[in-house]
């Protein structure tokens, strides 16, 4: 790829075995055709292959591209959940209010959000307390109603010392098919979008459940886990994988990239290298290369 202008995404390619430690480091990631446990490596079946068609999505949303890179590095997994969510929220916004979006805005055309009653279903069995996404003709897509419903929700995970477990589930086909498109573009000003974002954050809150409570805030995935599905369940202490679970981060061909706690979340399990490949390749990953990659902790 074409790396020469300042802030371009950089993919370091060749063989795993002669690459130098530097370029492992520093490169967005990695690819090898051979087999590698290197979270800094993706092992591709062919190189030239994927090298073209990361350059056709990179040259047809370089934007968010080099945004996505520049958060990622930014990112220390070891930090609190706070900084990193800020930067990316900030980050989301900027994009928000660029070209990339605007046009697929403008493709996608005026959409209606269907009101779907109880988006969250919330039920307690002793100690325990489940959550499950409810907006299953949707394949649970995200939307504002059950983002609320949700920290509603955690609330009281976070207030109600007695509650020593949250398991998150999904109804229906899917666990969380990631935010509903057809409210994408509904905030006009960016600015207040940022707030919105990191004021009312199921990232933040999951984040604090998690660490109150370690694998016992665990999420039971199955179907679509996209998106800001894939990332609020990466925020759980533990993740449990059905056979038919696909995993993927689709944003960049929004133009935009992870907005709902992702570039932490994920980077905290997988590391910056494979998050970005996740992002800019829009490759998809079954439920046994998520739990090879760390990305899940169990299949069920």
């Amino acid at each position: 790829m074409d790396c020469a202008a300042l802030g371009d995404p950089l993919v370091a390619v060749g063989s795993l075995a002669g690459a130098s430690e530097y370029w492992l480091e520093r490169a967005t990631f990695t690819l090898t055709e051979d087999a590698s446990a290197d979270r800094r490596a993706i092992t591709v079946a062919s190189v030239d292959k994927a090298v073209a068609a990361l350059t056709e999505r990179v040259e047809r949303w370089p934007i968010a591209a080099a945004t996505c890179d520049d958060v990622l590095r930014s990112v220390d997994p070891a930090a609190p959940a706070l900084p990193g969510v800020v930067s990316e929220s900030l980050a989301y916004s900027t994009l928000q209010a660029g070209p990339e979006f605007a046009r697929w805005l403008a493709h996608r055309g005026p959409a209606t959000v269907p009101d779907i009653p109880d988006p969250v279903q919330v039920r307690r069995d002793g100690d325990t307390l489940h959550i499950a996404f409810n907006r299953p003709q949707r394949h649970n897509a995200f939307s504002t109603d059950a983002r609320a419903a949700l920290l509603e929700a955690l609330a009281v995970a976070q207030l109600d010392s007695s509650v020593d477990e949250v398991v998150l589930t999904g109804n229906g086909p899917s666990f969380c098919s990631g935010g509903d498109l057809d409210e994408f573009g509904t905030f006009t000003d960016p600015a207040s979008a940022h707030l919105a974002r990191t004021r009312h954050s199921p990232a933040l809150a999951l984040d604090a459940v998690t660490s109150r409570l370690g694998a016992a805030c665990r999420a039971e995935v199955h179907g679509r886990v996209l998106g800001s599905g894939l990332e609020m369940a990466a925020f759980c202490g533990r993740i449990t994988a059905a056979p038919d679970a696909v995993f993927g981060l689709p944003e960049l061909a929004l133009g935009l990239i992870p907005g709902a706690g992702g570039t932490v979340s994920v980077t905290r399990r997988i590391g910056r290298w494979r998050t970005a490949f996740l992002v800019l390749s829009g490759q998809t990953l079954d439920a046994a290369t998520a739990l090879a990659w760390g990305l899940v902790d169990a299949l069920a």
